[in-house]
């Protein structure tokens, strides 16, 4: 009963971490939310993994976080960060939809549990809050740095889900290696991003 209570207490922090990185426009904060939802992932993950094999992904998890607030990091600030970084304009549509996103979840687990049964309501509910948190964090920012978070968060879900029905090791490596490009790549289009176009006058 003791490990329910905790996976409950995980998907309650997937919630909370999958609203902070909605609703604030500090990186500083989004990143820490996304550290956090990596040891609720973390959680979830063993419930059907290894012990090994979920701290793999938690590490993974935690250099791709490294890896983007290294980025960011060394750009220079935005002036929109500056002023209300928390609970920017629009903040309650953004509230609402996670409000919509947790009433699917909460009609759709029970379902998925008849339907494919012994994944628990646990890691059923916090991988599709995930994904859910996912689809809306990419529908309505076009940031770089909210573009990668969201496809991270998504990414997530889907490899708690996974986990839950296969125990593939090489698919595990595949999606760690997954998540490492996309922080990979999520850096490189920060750099780019503000890295102005020199443009030679032409003779």
């Amino acid at each position: 009963m003791a490990i329910d209570i905790i996976s409950w207490i995980a998907v309650g922090v997937v919630v909370g971490t999958s609203t902070a990185m909605l609703i604030n426009r500090d990186w500083r904060l989004s990143l820490g939310a996304l550290a956090v939802q990596y040891v609720a992932a973390f959680w979830l993950v063993t419930r059907h993994l290894p012990f090994v094999m979920g701290s793999a992904k938690l590490i993974t998890g935690w250099m791709v976080v490294a890896t983007l607030g290294m980025t960011r990091l060394g750009l220079p600030s935005a002036e929109d960060e500056k002023e209300d970084a928390f609970l920017p304009r629009g903040q309650w549509f953004r509230v609402v939809l996670i409000f919509v996103v947790v009433l699917v979840v909460v009609g759709a687990t029970p379902r998925i549990e008849s339907a494919i049964p012994g994944l628990g309501w646990q890691v059923i509910a916090g991988s599709l809050l995930l994904i859910g948190a996912g689809v809306v964090h990419l529908g309505i920012t076009s940031d770089t740095l909210n573009v990668i978070l969201g496809l991270l968060t998504m990414l997530t879900g889907f490899e708690i889900l996974y986990a839950a029905i296969e125990s593939s090791i090489l698919v595990a490596g595949l999606l760690a290696v997954t998540n490492l490009g996309l922080g990979i790549a999520g850096s490189y289009l920060l750099i780019a991003g503000t890295t102005p176009i020199e443009m030679e006058d032409e003779v």
